[in-house]
């Protein structure tokens, strides 16, 4: 293996990486928002945790798919 290919994949892992520990963060504040809403405005099941914490997961989806796609169509 060359030293252009080495750099190349670990540019690829970090980058990944990093869309992976975005994605985390993102799914774990939309909770913590969540969380805060049901606090503030209490209701029988904690809807807002789910809705904001279900909000966020597709928010982190779309991302991730975006970012992937940006990144094969610069291949």
């Amino acid at each position: 293996m060359d030293k252009n290919n080495r750099k190349k994949q670990l540019k690829n892992y970090a980058r990944f990486s990093g869309i992976a520990l975005q994605m985390g963060a993102t799914i774990y504040l939309g909770s913590l928002l969540g969380k805060w809403l049901d606090g503030k405005f209490p209701n029988e099941n904690e809807l807002y945790t789910k809705i904001v914490t279900l909000t966020a997961v597709f928010l982190a989806m779309y991302s991730v798919i975006k970012q992937v796609t940006n990144i094969s169509n610069k291949k």
